[in-house]
C-alpha cells in the first residue's frame, strides 16, 4: 500500500524523485542478484542523476534516456545530444559468452589488473555442437572444449568473475532469470544482449575492448543514441506473438533503420505482454541494428521477478515505478504505431531478417519467388524464443497433432534456453509432448542458431528450406550451406509448419489430414506465461569466484591452436597511409559472418592468429563475384582473403578493405575488428557501418572511414592504389583526404567521413584502446 501512495505523491509532485528516494530507503538492503550477495540496488543513485538531468535538458525524459542518463559519469557537465555526442557511462554489470570471453579475458589479462571493479560473469554457450541430441552433444564439448573451459574457468576464478559452466544455458536467458533488473545498464559481448529490455534495463551489445573498459574501471562511451518510440495499442490474439511484433517492426525499419538509436515500446498494448515475449522483442532488435531496446517496468515484470526468486527487486522497483518508464509528453526522433488487433503472424526471409511477409501472403509469395516449399527442419528454441511460454504454446499445437495421430513431417529440434527451462518443461510435460511429435531436444547453448550445426540430410549447395524461431538468419548462417533459405517466425508457427512439412501452409486456416484420413484445421495455441508450481532450477551449474583469486593460475600454452596471449600491436608511426592496396571491394551485404564465420570457426576465437584464416572468406568480390577468390598485386594469382593479406603484411604493403551499406552487420563479435588489424589492415572505407562494428574497429586502431557521397563507392576499383592523407591532423568531424590512383594512371580524390571523437583518436594513435589503457595506467 505504502507504495501506492508513493506512487501518487511522485506524480502530484511533477516527478520529485527525492520522494521516490525515500520509498528507496524504506526497505531492506537489496542485492543485485542472489550469486552477490555483497552488491547493492538502490534506486538513490539513478534517481539523483535524472533529477540532474532533466532540470539541465528542461524536458521530459524517456526511459531509456533515464537509464542511460542515471548512469552517467558526470550528469552535471556531460555534453548531451541525441546522435551526436558521446556519453561517459558507468554501467552496473558485464556479460560474456564463451567465444567472445576468450579474446576479452585475454585483453583483461594484458591490462596487468588484478581484479575486475565490476559484476561480471562469463556463460558457455556457444561451443556445443547439434549433433545427435543434448546430453551427448554435452558431453563432446566439454571434451573437444577442455582448454577453454579451463582457461575460462580458471581466469574467471582469478580475476573475480562469476562462471556458468556449459550446459547452464544461453547467457540472455541466464541473464534474464538471474541478473537483469528493471533500470540496469549493462552491456554484454553478444549482439543479442537487449534481451534483457524486457526485464526494464538497458542492455547493449558490445566487443570485448568495450567489457574490458568496464571491468577495469574506466567510463565505457556510446554516441548518444536517438530514441524510436513503438506505440503498441490493442492485445494479440490467435497465432499472433510478440516475436511478430519485431518481425513486423524489423519490415518497417529494415536491418540498418535502427543504427545508432534505441527502440523503446510503450502503450497500452505492452501490459499484455509477458516479460519473456518482450524479451523476444528486445532480443531480435539487433537485426534492425539498434543500439537496443526496453520495455517499461509492469506488473508482467514484477510477476517475472517473482517467478524467479527476486521478490525484493520486484518491490523495490515497484516503489520506484515512476523512475522505470518514460516521462510524459517525452519526445521520440521516430515513432511506429502497432496495432496488436490485427497483427498477423508473419515469416522473415530468406536470407535477411527484414524481408517480413504475414502469414496470409507467404504462400503466393514464396511461389512467385520460387524458394523451397518442403521444409527440411523446423527449429525452435534459442535464445529468442525458449521462454516457458514459448515452450508451452509449441507443445499446444503438437498436442493437438498428437491427438489426431498426427508427427511431424519435417525434422524438428527444439533448444531450451537455460537449464531451468529444459528442467522445468521436462517435469510439466511440455519436452515430452514435442519429442512425441518428432522431436529433438538439443543441450542448453545456441546451437544452430549460431552455424553450431552438423547437419548431415543436405548436401552443400543444396536449395532447401528452414524454418526457425531464432533471430538471424544470414546467408549460411545456421549451417553453413549458402543455398539454405532460413526463414524466422514464433516456435508456434515453424511448429505447425513441420506438421504440415510446408512453406506454403497457414495454420490459421489451412487444414491437416490426420490419421485417419479427415482434415481438420489447429487451434490457437495456448501457454501459460509462468509454471504454476514455479520453476525447476534443474542441475548447479554456476561457479562463484573465489574471495581471494590473486593465487590462482592461468595457463596458455605457447603451443596451443586454441589460445593465445597477446601482444600489442603497433603504435601509429605519424605518417600518412601511402598507396594501400584493395585487399578487397566487396559487393552488397558483408555482415560479421561474413567477414569473421562462425559455425567450425568458434573454436579459434581465443587464438588470434589461427582465427585470422577466416578474414573475409565470405565476402563477395566485385571483380569476379567470387568469395575468398582476390588477387594478389606481388603475383597477379587469384588467392584467398587473409593468404594475400598476410603476403602483404610480410612485404610491409599497407591494404584496405572497400565496403557496402551496413557494413558489419549482425554479431558483435570484435574478431571482425581484430582479424584486420593483425593482417596488417589500415582502413575500411564504406558507404556505412553498423554501430558495433564501427565501434569495434575504432577500438583496434584501424580507421573507420565513410564516403563523403555513397556514389564514390563507384569510383574505387580493386586494381587502385589508395592514399590517406592528413592523418597527423585528424579531429573529430574533420574529414580524410582520399587520394585512388589507378591502374592508368589517372586520379581521383574524394573525401571520407570519420565519426571518432578525441579519446577514439587517441586510440587510433597509441595503436589501440587497450595500447591506450595500458599506457596511462603504467602513467600512474
Amino acid at each position: 500500500m505504502a507504495s501506492i501512495v508513493l506512487r501518487t505523491e511522485s506524480l502530484v509532485a511533477g516527478y520529485r524523485f527525492s520522494r521516490l528516494r525515500t520509498a528507496s530507503r524504506g526497505y531492506a538492503a537489496v542485492a543485485m542478484s542472489r550469486f552477490e550477495p555483497d552488491t547493492r540496488l538502490s534506486y538513490d543513485s539513478l534517481a539523483e542523476k535524472v533529477d540532474v538531468v532533466r532540470r539541465r535538458l528542461n524536458r521530459p525524459l524517456t526511459l531509456s534516456e533515464k537509464i542511460l542518463y542515471g548512469h552517467l559519469e558526470d550528469p552535471s557537465g556531460q555534453d548531451i545530444a541525441r546522435g551526436t555526442s558521446y556519453l561517459r557511462l558507468r554501467p552496473d554489470r558485464v556479460a560474456m559468452q564463451d567465444a567472445t570471453a576468450q579474446m576479452a579475458m585475454l585483453q583483461f589479462i594484458s591490462s596487468g589488473l588484478p581484479r575486475v571493479a565490476v559484476p561480471s560473469t562469463i556463460h558457455c554457450d556457444h561451443l556445443i555442437e547439434a549433433q545427435v541430441g543434448g546430453d551427448k552433444d554435452l558431453a563432446r564439448a566439454k571434451e573437444v572444449n577442455k582448454e577453454v573451459y579451463n582457461f575460462l574457468s580458471t581466469s574467471a576464478g582469478k580475476y573475480g568473475v562469476g562462471f556458468w559452466k556449459p550446459g547452464s544455458g544461453i547467457i540472455h536467458q541466464i541473464v534474464l532469470e538471474n541478473y537483469a533488473f528493471p533500470g540496469l545498464l549493462l552491456i554484454g559481448t553478444d549482439s543479442h544482449t537487449p534481451n534483457g529490455g524486457g526485464l526494464g534495463g538497458v542492455c547493449i551489445g558490445v566487443g570485448g575492448a568495450d567489457a574490458v573498459d568496464v571491468m577495469a574501471d574506466i567510463p565505457w562511451e556510446l554516441k548518444c543514441p536517438r530514441v524510436i518510440g513503438v506505440n503498441l495499442t490493442g492485445s494479440m490474439n490467435g497465432w499472433t506473438s510478440a516475436k511478430d511484433v519485431i518481425l513486423k517492426v524489423a519490415g518497417i525499419l529494415t536491418v540498418k533503420g535502427g543504427t545508432g538509436a534505441i527502440v523503446e515500446y510503450y502503450g497500452t498494448g505492452v501490459d499484455t505482454m509477458s516479460c519473456t515475449g518482450m524479451g523476444t522483442i528486445c532480443n531480435m532488435g539487433a537485426e534492425i541494428g539498434a543500439t537496443t531496446s526496453v520495455f517499461p517496468y509492469n506488473q508482467s515484470m514484477e510477476r517475472y521477478l517473482e517467478a524467479t526468486g527476486r521478490g525484493d527487486i520486484a518491490r523495490l522497483a515497484n516503489s520506484n515505478r515512476e523512475l522505470l518508464r518514460a516521462d510524459p509528453d517525452c519526445q521520440y526522433d521516430q515513432l511506429i504505431e502497432i496495432n496488436l488487433d490485427s497483427l498477423e503472424p508473419h515469416v522473415n526471409g530468406p536470407f535477411t531478417p527484414d524481408l517480413a511477409t504475414p502469414i496470409s501472403q507467404l504462400a503466393a509469395v514464396a511461389r512467385e519467388a520460387g524458394w523451397p516449399l518442403d521444409i527440411r527442419v523446423g527449429l525452435i528454441g534459442s535464445c529468442t524464443n525458449s521462454s516457458y511460454e514459448d515452450m508451452s504454446r509449441s507443445a499446444s499445437v503438437a498436442s493437438q497433432a498428437l491427438g489426431r495421430g498426427v508427427r511431424a513431417k519435417s525434422a524438428f529440434t527444439i533448444t531450451p534456453g537455460s537449464e531451468q527451462i529444459r528442467a522445468t518443461v521436462e517435469r510439466d510435460g511440455q519436452a515430452a509432448v514435442l519429442r512425441d511429435v518428432g522431436g529433438l531436444v538439443l543441450a542448453n547453448a545456441c546451437g544452430p542458431c549460431i552455424g553450431q550445426w552438423d547437419r548431415r540430410d543436405v548436401k552443400k549447395g543444396e536449395k532447401n528450406t528452414i524454418v526457425t524461431s531464432y533471430n538471424r538468419n544470414f546467408t549460411g548462417r545456421n549451417d553453413a550451406n549458402p543455398a539454405t533459405h532460413a526463414f524466422v517466425a514464433s516456435p508456434e508457427i515453424v511448429t505447425a509448419m513441420v506438421l504440415a512439412g510446408r512453406l506454403d501452409f497457414n495454420p490459421v486456416h489451412d487444414a491437416i489430414t490426420d490419421s485417419k484420413g479427415q482434415s481438420f484445421v489447429l487451434e490457437p495455441p495456448a501457454g501459460e506465461h509462468l509454471p504454476s508450481l514455479g520453476f525447476d532450477p534443474g542441475e548447479d551449474t554456476y561457479q562463484h569466484p573465489p574471495a581471494e583469486g590473486s593465487s590462482k593460475s592461468v595457463d596458455v600454452s605457447p603451443t596451443s591452436d586454441r589460445l593465445q596471449l597477446l601482444d600489442p600491436f603497433p603504435v601509429w608511426d605519424g605518417k600518412d597511409i601511402i598507396d594501400a592496396v584493395v585487399l578487397i571491394k566487396v559487393k552488397g551485404k558483408c555482415t560479421t559472418d561474413h567477414i569473421s564465420a562462425a559455425g567450425p570457426w568458434l573454436k579459434y576465437r581465443g587464438h588470434l592468429d589461427n582465427i585470422s584464416n577466416n578474414f573475409c572468406i565470405g565476402a563477395i568480390n566485385i571483380e569476379n563475384d567470387q568469395a575468398n577468390k582476390v588477387k594478389n598485386v606481388l603475383t597477379g594469382d587469384y588467392e584467398g582473403v587473409p593468404d594475400t593479406a598476410r603476403k602483404y603484411k610480410a612485404a610491409n604493403i599497407p591494404w584496405v578493405v572497400v565496403g557496402d551499406e551496413n557494413y558489419g552487420e549482425g554479431s558483435s563479435r570484435e574478431h571482425a575488428a581484430l582479424e584486420p588489424r593483425h593482417l596488417g589492415g589500415r582502413a575500411i572505407i564504406v558507404k556505412s557501418f553498423a554501430r558495433i562494428h564501427e565501434t569495434n574497429l575504432k577500438k583496434q586502431g584501424v580507421l573507420p572511414l565513410t564516403f563523403s557521397s555513397p556514389s564514390h563507392y563507384d569510383k574505387v576499383r580493386p586494381d587502385d592504389r589508395i592514399s590517406l592523407l592528413g592523418l597527423a591532423n585528424l579531429s573529430p568531424g574533420k574529414q580524410v583526404e582520399c587520394v585512388l590512383t589507378h591502374s592508368d594512371g589517372t586520379k581521383d580524390s574524394i573525401m571520407l567521413n570519420q565519426s571518432m571523437n578525441q579519446g577514439q583518436i587517441e586510440w587510433f594513435k597509441a595503436g589501440s584502446a587497450l595500447n591506450k589503457m595500458a599506457r596511462d595506467l603504467a602513467g600512474k
